[in-house]
């Protein structure tokens, strides 16, 4: 029904619209057929037969076309008929189907209704039945899902009513479909519905077997047991493989590992071997040094002998200058040997360098020999470059020296063998002759043993010296070899060590080289990088110079395009115009000629014709003048095509060069990141590399550590042996410690060197990375001006297609002019047969009399109206080419402007260059200043370390000279008693003494390994730093190197030093500036204060720029609603301005009209007058109306020009948009900058807080250890204070019983006596008990060895006298170090103070400067929160802007479309001008009586109308389709140009990644070739090591031999020391107990000793727990805090998302009061409105009531008088009852009137004054049925018609209430809206009882003609109701009311 509905609709409109058209071609038709019929009469014809033949010919002809008409005309009605019945057959239709519609749409309505309350009850069953299903199903893991039914809810549409005809087939489709759909889900929600419920029953049968229920669940769990398994094996496999891939990254390290070890190990085994080599040496001197030592005992021995004793002596002496002589000798060989040694090592390193270079020069050769064949190939004749002569030459040289070297060396080895050979020639004789010398002196010592007796009491004396001193020989010896042995291990440990560092700074040292020869080439590819860049700048320069240049060329071709445009235009519509005079000059000369041939049979006036011959033929020279003038524009226009089309291809081919540098220079880009990616990636090869090296470092130097370990406390068990021993050890302790200490000084001193050149390197990189930076920038601002070439290239691309359109369309306009030309010739043919026949006639008319007829007067006004009106329109023409220049003078003036903020543009962008410029400079010097800061607090940390060092010396120091200072006191004690026993209690003292000092050493040895620990720990922090920086300075060199091409730039060499000596220079005095600068703390102070004024600028920035966006968004809201309303209101005043015209130009054809007809039935000459008043009053307001259109024409171009501007300014206030973001962009960069920077200061301070925690602790540990020296030092002197009354007592005790020799019974009283005195001791001190007992055994044993042992006693006390000097001397030495020693304690202490205070000044800035950063991340989070913000209003804003964009689009088009209504109403008005000008022809010709060919005409005027309006609108649909075309052609070719910009991207990624891996493969490939080098060289190594140990063991073996024969000769002395021994056991035995009573007090010291660890343990572990439990406090704090922390965040996100929409709020609130504000001003003003009218209404009624007309009153007055006397008494009665006179009163002045007429007349005549203005009130209805007569009848209607009121009252419908975002409320009585239209239509269909409410009637809608032709009058038709009214034109009172009252009273 729908579809047959739809097709009757189009069919009806279809046919409408034919008919339409048929009346609107009809006036086409009669224009086409007069035209043809006044060529046809045009033609001449010679005799008077065959005109008389053509003019019948042509009868017949239009006879046939005048029938055919007239059938097509019956056809059409026939047609019109059967429509109209078809339209109201379906209008019936139409009713009752609506009428059934919506009785189905009721019932379709309460279905849905039923049926939506059946779903919901259908869903709660469903939910009943799934909660049942559910506990029935405890098992069941899966449901199906029936929540879709559920949660699918639709949408319906309920309409309330159908109050009227608004429902639509669409709407009830859809019902429809709704319906279907509902009933579609009820079913399937039933079914749903029927399979619970059968599920249900099924469980409740299944409640029976329970068996079938657990086995469903046991099903079930075991699907979800699979289903974990699944997923455990799922987990496990990928565990496996994380596990599979952990062990391979692990096998990989073990491997790289185990290489590591074993190079290690090669390079432990080279130095190994050297050692031996060395030992070797060492040796020989050894054997020599024993023989030397034997020699002299045996001078010695046989000091005491004879004259033959005297003559050994002197061989000996000699011997001894022999040999003597011979160790000199041998030690310069040795010495000759070492240097040989070294210079032969020298001279492998020279050859090895010597070796490396030629290789290097090697490469260099063939590189450069590549280069010169290359070089040769390009250019032959060119010399070769000096570079190449000079390093011929130094080949050369270095050839030479590596064959001096060579000799040099085989010369050297051949004196080193020389020399060796000579060394044993002399050794061998001079042992033999030594050997045979002893054996002589031997035999002559027995024979002499017999003389020797006498000497026998000196010898025995001698003997027993030379005992003691064998002894003490022996005991030396052995203690020297064990301090050999333990030395010789350390000094091949500390060797080796020594040599590994040696070997990583060598090591290192190549590395710097070779760093600084990568950082040389990365210089020189640098400045090579500059100089393409600076020829790219150039280059770029230069394209931006021709860019500019284009672009002029663009802009002015442009203009020229525009001013071409204008004229092409301009030329157009004086074409236009010129055909359209052509048109009505050939007409009216057709009509000349007709009218003269038919002048020439009826003679007329000749000087008349001769003025208006003459006027017609200026107007043709002018014609012709304009035909010339238009011809020269058409040739300019012609010349400025073709130069712009030249123009066009030069701009082309400058695009297509454009294009092709812009791929170029992409291409290197590309090239230049792949060469980046691939540096970077081998830079992080080799970080791992070095890490791994880190790590095998730090495992060596934790191995050592052990070892020294082990060392230590095997010395300090050596020291527990012996006092004498301990004393040798700290001696050569106290040397090994200097010799260390030298060494780390030595090792500082390389390191501060390699911290220097660190620096430097660092320096150079910071250089580079400033340049790499600028390079990045400037790279960045290239990709800019690239991105902004293409762009504009598109724009040009754009317009070069919109110029050859215009090319195009001037074609076009060519091949219309050349038609016009040639139409012109034939005119001009036309033109000159005219003038012939004038002056043929002019010759008849001088023969003929002269006799005037009245219609060529007729004829002349007709033609002065024409000429007058064509004036008019050449007025107009010129009017509207000023305008035109006066639009053209201010497009140029705007692109005058346009340049202007162009220029300013510019300036802007170089300013905000220069403060990029500017910024860059100041991050420059912010790196530097953090360099400067790194370097003092790298300072700060040694100046600690060296201050530690040093106190560390002191302590160890302090504990020396203790444990001297007891010695000494302990030895003082002693000097009371020089002359008596030494006691062996005092032993025991000495050896209690020891053993305390020895504890303290360890403790001190504990802490200082503790220490030395943290030492090491915070060194292997910052060699961990410095390894880093290293690594990442590496990195970066590495990532130069890559860039730079090795074999380019050779020639910039000389240049490049000269730059590095300027750095170096630079360096220098960046150095000593920074040794000047101040501490850290006022560093920290200033970069703070920066930071703050830093900080200050970005708010105030973001202020701005905050002020900045709301400017615009202001700015651009208020320019985008007021565009929107001008542009509208614009367009709505022009559309109404021509509509004025198209009704100004009807109203000038009717009073045309009005005129001829008045002209022609009027003869009068009164009303001749009239009719020239008329005429010029209609003239003046013709006048008045086209200066009106003028002014509206201006007033539209002023828009338009507007409308322009506005979209150039929303057009920049986009490119600022941009730029703003640019800036914010930029600025989040920097901030961003800024806080890395904040994180990196934050982070040096914990570090340095760390450091600082660290040194205190330290600094407390060594105040403490400085407390428990200070307590032991007062036990110790307490102790001594103790012991010496002790033994003072002792000794006297030992002197009474040795001088006495008393009986053992005095011995026991004196016992006694000193057993009392013990007693008393106890008391006073109970904690020495011990060693009093102790004591009182040693008394006792004492006197029972006092008899034996008196004589050793004596020898003892003599010995013990000069030691006890010796200790007196050492101990005054030792008081004066004590005392020096507490002073330097004083001091320390008191820096320690001032160290503490200055700590805690030092924690309290630093936690000022936390605070203060704390404030600074609170400010940088506050103003990321602002920049966010900005960042959204700037979006917002993007949001607006394309908002307005599109609105200005749609805007476009309804301008499109308003253009194209004008165009319409144009050719409306020249269709209504054609019919005027055929409306007068038509009554011309009914003067002359020829009614049948007028109707022909019309029919053809009328067809052809018909025809130009089908033109015109497929003209339209065909110019809406280009634009349709034009714009998807635009849209492809876009799309088209974006997949090529695709894959042309695509293709330089696939480019890139081949690069890519064939840079990756060669690097893999060398990185083998390397590995395999170094294996080779280690080899070569192995086997020279190898060649070494052999000669070396060769060595051995000789030494061996030798080593032997010596031990025999030890083996003849130890048997004499064997005897010697035998009697030394004896004092063993005795020393033995003293050992055993020492060892008691040692344990009982080590008891004590134990005790206090045991405490110290105790209270370590209370501190340890104390400190775990504060750190688990910490913890949680920080936990709770980071918890916090994350509330805090959520609760900040919540509160944004309430701001945010809160904004949203106030903003949507702001937009709805802005709307409430704007109704209520538009409510205000229709209340104006409503009163104006209301006022005016009033105004009316009240100037109406007392008023009548005075032609209403004449005609009533003639009429009486002519009415017949029979019926006068009703016309008087009538005019009574218009007048308002009362029946009663009109009665009496009838029965009056009857008795006399005088006092009616007077009464008449007198009431004239008071009677003017009688009110013209129309007659109610019911008034009519009073009179029957016919006059009566005919007065009424009359007065009806009169009556009716020419204006409508003014309208005020609730469709002219416009919705709120409708544009243009501004004005809404002026302007009439699309609502309105509608509305009109509505309700000329809601008259029309039998309307369609589906399909409105396109008549109504869209009338297809202005309703001209309704019946009434022209003149008296009202204008229209939205349009404003003018003064009301005055009309002849013949021409209205007068003339039908004439009429009627004629019947």
């Amino acid at each position: 029904m729908a579809s047959w509905l739809g097709g009757l609709g189009s069919g009806l409109g279809q046919s409408l619209g034919q008919v339409g058209d048929s009346l609107s071609s009809l006036t086409g038709q009669i224009s086409s057929f007069t035209k043809d019929i006044l060529l046809e009469g045009a033609e001449e014809v010679g005799d008077a037969a065959t005109e008389l033949h053509v003019s019948n010919s042509r009868l017949r002809e239009i006879e046939s076309i005048n029938a055919a008409q007239k059938f097509e005309n019956d056809r059409l009605k026939k047609v019109c008929s059967d429509l109209e019945e078809k339209h109201e057959a379906a209008e019936l239709q139409i009713k009752q189907l609506s009428i059934e519609y919506r009785n189905q749409l009721q019932q379709k309505e309460v279905e849905i209704s039923h049926l939506k309350a059946r779903q919901n009850a259908l869903q709660e069953q469903l939910q009943k039945v799934q909660t049942a299903a559910q506990t029935a199903q405890l098992g069941a893991g899966v449901l199906p899902p029936a929540t879709a039914s559920a949660s699918y809810v639709p949408g319906v549409r309920h309409s309330s009513g159908f109050e009227g005809d608004d429902m639509d087939f669409g709407d009830i489709i859809w019902s429809q479909q709704e319906i279907n759909r509902l009933s579609n889900e009820v079913s399937r929600l039933e079914s749903e519905v029927d399979h619970w419920k059968q599920i249900a029953v099924s469980s409740k049968v299944q409640g029976t077997n329970d068996a079938e229920q657990s086995e469903i669940c046991k099903l079930q769990n075991i699907v979800k047991e699979l289903k974990q398994n699944l997923s455990q094996e799922i987990d496990e496999h990928q565990h496996e493989l994380s596990v599979l891939q952990d062990a391979h990254r692990q096998k990989l390290v073990e491997i790289s590992r185990r290489h590591r070890e074993e190079l290690s190990e090669y390079e432990e085994r080279i130095e190994e071997l050297e050692n031996r080599l060395q030992q070797d040496g060492v040796s020989t001197d050894t054997m020599d040094d024993s023989k030397i030592t034997e020699q002299k005992k045996n001078a010695q021995s046989l000091q005491g002998g004879k004259a033959e004793e005297l003559q050994v002596e002197d061989e000996i002496r000699e011997l001894n200058h022999k040999l003597s002589s011979a160790k000199a000798e041998n030690k310069n060989l040795l010495k000759e040997q070492e240097l040989a040694k070294l210079e032969k090592i020298q001279l492998a390193r020279d050859y090895e360098k010597l070796k490396y270079e030629f290789s290097v020069l090697q490469r260099s050769v063939a590189e450069q020999d590549a280069l010169l064949n290359k070089q040769e190939k390009l250019q032959s004749k060119t010399s070769l470059p000096q570079d190449v002569v000079r390093l011929q030459q130094a080949l050369s040289e270095a050839e030479n020296e590596i064959a001096r070297l060579s000799s040099l060396n085989q010369g050297l080895e051949k004196e080193l063998t020389s020399a060796q050979h000579k060394h044993e020639n002399i050794l061998s004789p001079n042992t033999e002759d030594q050997n045979s010398e002893l054996n002589q002196l031997r035999q002559d010592l027995e024979r002499k043993e017999h003389e020797l007796d006498e000497s026998i009491a000196e010898r025995e004396t001698l003997i027993a010296e030379l005992e003691e001193l064998d002894k003490q020989n022996q005991e030396a010896t052995q203690h020297m070899i064990t301090l050999k042995e333990q030395l010789s291990k350390q000094h091949t440990e500390t060797d080796s060590i020594i040599k590994q560092l040696k070997f990583d700074v060598d090591s290192e040292r190549k590395k710097v080289s070779e760093l600084e020869i990568e950082k040389m080439k990365i210089i020189k590819e640098l400045d090579s990088q500059k100089e393409k860049l600076s020829q790219c700048s150039y280059a770029l320069n230069d394209l931006h110079i021709t860019k500019q240049q284009l672009q002029d060329n663009i802009k002015n071709l442009q203009e020229q395009l525009r001013k071409a445009q204008d004229c092409n235009s301009h030329s157009k519509k004086e074409i236009g115009e010129l055909q359209q005079r052509l048109k009505e000059r050939e007409e009216e000369l057709h009509v000349s000629l007709s009218k003269l041939t038919e002048k020439s049979n009826e003679e007329s006036n000749y000087a008349c014709q001769g003025l208006i011959l003459k006027e017609k033929e200026v107007e043709i020279a002018k014609l012709q003048n304009d035909i010339s003038e238009n011809k020269q524009v058409n040739e300019h226009l012609e010349n400025s095509l073709s130069d712009l089309r030249t123009e066009n291809g030069k701009l082309i081919a400058a695009i297509e060069e454009l294009k092709q540098e812009l791929s170029d220079t992409i291409s290197e880009k590309n090239k230049v990141y792949l060469e980046k990616d691939t540096v970077v990636e081998a830079l992080k090869m080799e970080k791992r590399q070095l890490e791994s090296e880190l790590n095998q470092a730090e495992k060596r130097l934790l191995e050592q550590a052990h070892k020294y370990k082990q060392t230590i406390e095997e010395l300090s068990n050596a020291r527990s042996m012996d006092t004498t021993a301990l004393q040798l050890e700290h001696e050569r302790l106290v040397k090994l410690h200097q010799e260390k200490d030298f060494k780390i000084a030595e090792l500082q001193s390389s390191i501060e060197q390699m911290e220097t050149d660190h620096q430097e390197t660092k320096e150079m990189l910071t250089t580079s990375l400033g340049g790499q930076k600028q390079l990045t920038d400037l790279l960045k601002e290239k990709e800019v001006f690239i991105e902004k070439y293409k762009n504009e290239a598109l724009q040009l691309k754009q317009e070069l297609e919109e110029y050859m359109k215009v090319s195009k369309k001037q074609d076009v306009f060519k091949q219309n002019l050349e038609e016009k030309d040639r139409s012109l010739a034939v005119m001009k043919e036309e033109n000159n047969h005219l003038k012939e026949e004038i002056e043929r006639l002019k010759d008849q008319q001088s023969r003929s009399t002269p006799v005037v007829e009245p219609k060529t007067l007729d004829i002349i006004i007709e033609l002065e109206s024409e000429v007058t009106q064509l004036k008019m329109i050449r007025n107009n023409l010129e009017e509207e080419i000023e305008v035109h220049k006066k639009t053209i003078e201010d497009q140029n003036q705007t692109t005058v402007k346009l340049q202007q903020s162009l220029q300013e543009q510019r300036k802007e962008i170089d300013e905000s260059r220069f403060q990029c410029e500017q910024m860059n400079v100041t991050h420059e010097r912010l790196f530097l200043e953090k360099d400067e800061e790194i370097k003092n607090l790298q300072k700060t940390i040694e100046q600690i370390k060296t201050q530690l060092h040093k106190e560390r010396q002191i302590i160890q120091t302090d504990s020396s000279d203790l444990f001297q200072e007891t010695k000494v006191q302990t030895l003082n004690g002693e000097n009371g008693n020089e002359k008596h026993d030494l006691s062996k209690a005092e032993i025991e003292r000495l050896v209690k003494g020891i053993k305390e000092r020895e504890m303290e050493i360890k403790l001190l040895n504990e802490k200082n390994v503790s220490l030395s620990q943290q030492i090491d720990q915070l060194s292997k922090d910052e060699v961990g730093k410095l390894t880093r920086i290293i690594q990442e300075k590496d990195l970066e060199i590495q990532a130069l190197n890559a860039r730079v091409s090795s074999a380019s730039y050779r020639q910039d060499v000389l240049g490049l030093q000269q730059q590095l000596q300027a750095y170096v220079r630079e360096r220098e005095q960046v150095l000593a500036v920074l040794s000047e600068k101040t501490r850290e703390n006022s560093q920290l102070k200033t970069e703070y204060r920066n930071i703050m004024d830093m900080v200050a600028a970005k708010e105030a920035a973001l202020v701005r720029l905050q002020e900045e966006n709301q400017k615009l968004s202001n700015r651009s809201e208020n320019s985008s609603q007021d565009m929107s309303r001008e542009t509208i209101q614009n367009l709505s005043r022009i559309i109404r301005e021509k509509d004025i015209e198209i009704d100004a130009l009807s109203q000038k054809c009717q009073t045309l009209l009005t005129v001829l007809q008045t002209s022609s039935t009027g003869a009068d000459n009164g009303s001749g007058g009239v009719n020239s008043n008329q005429f010029e009053e209609l003239l003046q307001e013709r006048d008045k109306l086209k200066q009106q259109v003028k002014k509206m024409e201006e007033w539209k171009q002023q828009v338009i020009t507007t409308v322009q501007n506005m979209q150039h300014e929303s057009a920049h206030l986009q490119e600022e948009l941009h730029k703003l973001q640019a800036q914010i962009s930029v600025e989040s960069d920097s901030t961003s900058k800024l806080q890395v920077d904040y994180n990196g200061l934050i982070q040096s301070y914990e570090q340095n807080e760390k450091k600082l925690k660290s040194f205190s602790q330290e600094l407390a540990q060594v105040q403490h250890s400085i407390g428990q020296l200070y307590n032991t030092k007062d036990l110790l002197l307490s102790k001594l204070d103790l012991v010496t009354p002790s033994l003072a007592a002792a000794s006297t005790i030992s002197q009474l019983s040795s001088v006495q020799h008393s009986p053992p019974e005095v011995l026991s009283d004196e016992c006694k006596l000193l057993q009392n005195e013990l007693e008393q001791l106890k008391k006073k001190l109970q904690e020495k008990e011990s060693t009093i007992r102790t004591l009182q055994e040693n008394n006792q044993r004492l006197s029972d060895s006092v008899a034996t042992a008196s004589e050793i006693e004596r020898k003892s006390q003599e010995g013990t006298e000069s030691e006890m000097r010796q200790i007196k001397e050492k101990h005054d030495v030792l008081q004066k170090s004590l005392r020096e020693k507490d002073i330097l304690i004083k001091s320390k202490s008191d820096q320690l103070l001032s160290v503490s205070e200055n700590l805690s000044n030092k924690e309290n800035e630093n936690e000022l400067l936390k605070q203060a950063v704390t404030n600074l991340k609170e400010r940088n989070l506050i103003l990321e929160m602002d920049i966010r913000k900005l960042k959204e209003e700037n979006e917002n804003i993007v949001a607006r802007c394309r908002e307005k964009e599109t609105e200005f689009r749609a805007l476009q088009e309804t301008n499109m479309q308003f253009s194209m209504m004008l165009k319409e109403k144009e050719f409306e008005s020249h269709s209504m001008k054609e019919k005027a000008l055929a409306f007068e022809k038509l009554l011309k010709e009914k003067e002359q009586g020829k009614t049948g060919e007028l109707n022909q005409l019309l029919n053809e005027v009328k067809s052809m109308q018909e025809k130009a309006v089908t033109f015109q609108q497929e003209r339209d649909q065909v110019m809406v389709a280009l634009k349709q075309k034009q714009m998807e052609s635009s849209a492809l070719q876009s799309e088209v140009q974006h997949l090529h910009e695709k894959e042309q991207r695509l293709n330089q990624e696939l480019e890139r990644l081949r690069n890519h891996l064939l840079e990756m493969e060669d690097s893999y490939t060398r990185e083998a070739l390397a590995a395999e080098d170094r294996e080779v060289k280690l080899r070569k190594k192995v086997l020279i090591l190898e060649e070494k140990l052999v000669s070396s063991s060769t060595a051995v073996e000789n030494a061996s031999h030798q080593a032997s024969l010596q031990v025999e000769s030890l083996q003849e002395q130890l048997n004499l020391v064997t005897k010697q021994r035998d009697e030394t056991v004896m004092q063993l035995t005795i020393s033995q107990d003293q050992v055993k009573q020492y060892a008691l007090s040692l344990a009982n010291l080590q008891m004590v000793l134990e005790q206090f660890q045991q405490e110290e343990k105790a209270l370590y572990s209370a501190e340890l727990e104390r400190h775990q439990k504060q750190s688990a406090e910490w913890k949680k704090k920080a936990e709770n805090l980071e918890e916090k922390v994350v509330s805090l965040q959520e609760s900040l996100e919540e509160a944004n998302t309430a701001l945010d929409a809160a904004s949203r709020l106030t903003e949507q609130l702001d937009i709805k009061e802005e709307q409430i504000e704007e109704l209520k001003k538009e409510g205000e003003i229709r209340k104006e409105m409503l009163e104006d009218v209301q006022n005016k209404l009033m105004n009316l009624m009240n100037s109406t009531e007392g008023k009548v007309d005075k032609l209403l009153m004449r005609n009533l007055f003639i009429g009486h008088f002519h009415t017949p006397k029979n019926k006068r008494l009703e016309v008087l009665r009538l005019m009574g009852s218009i007048l308002g006179i009362k029946k009663e009163e009109l009665d009496q002045l009838l029965s009056e009137e009857q008795r006399g007429v005088t006092r009616w007349v007077t009464g008449w005549l007198g009431g004239g004054a008071g009677s003017k203005s009688v009110p013209s009130t129309p007659l109610r209805p019911t008034q009519q049925n009073i009179f029957n007569s016919s006059f009566s009848e005919l007065f009424v209607k009359f007065l009806e018609t009169e009556s009716r009121p020419g204006l409508p009252p003014p309208k005020l419908s609730v469709h002219d209430m416009k919705p709120l975002g409708a544009a243009g409320t501004g004005k809404t009585s002026s302007t009439p809206s699309k609502s309105q239209m509608q509305d009109s239509a509505v309700s000329a269909v809601g008259r029309r009882p039998d309307a369609n409410p589906f399909l409105a009637p396109r008549s109504a809608a869209v009338p297809l003609i202005t309703p001209a032709s309704s019946s009434g009058h022209l003149l008296m038709k009202p204008i229209s109701d939205a349009l404003p009214t003018f003064t009301p034109l005055p009309v002849s009172p013949d021409a209205s009311a007068g003339a039908v009252l004439k009429d009627l009273l004629k019947q």
